[in-house]
């Protein structure tokens, strides 16, 4: 039987929309009320968990929903 970790399956799509919406970590920060560190930490995939308030910030700032934050990918 393989080990799957949710770590593998759950990616965060912060880069790409902060791309998308040329915003930089440090905009993102100020106007979500979510700290640089935490920031940084999910544009780089270093973070492993989320607080849902911290969520709520992000999807506030960047007027998505956690689906567009959040990406389910199972492991094949």
């Amino acid at each position: 039987m393989k080990n799957i970790t949710i770590l593998n399956m759950i990616k965060n799509n912060l880069r790409v929309l902060l791309a998308i919406r040329k915003i930089r970590m440090t905009e993102l920060s100020r106007i979500s009320g979510v700290g640089y560190g935490t920031v940084f930490g999910l544009y780089h995939e270093k973070i492993t968990r989320i607080e849902f308030e911290t969520l709520n910030k992000l999807c506030n700032a960047l007027e998505c929903t956690p689906n567009d934050l959040l990406v389910y990918t199972p492991d094949e």
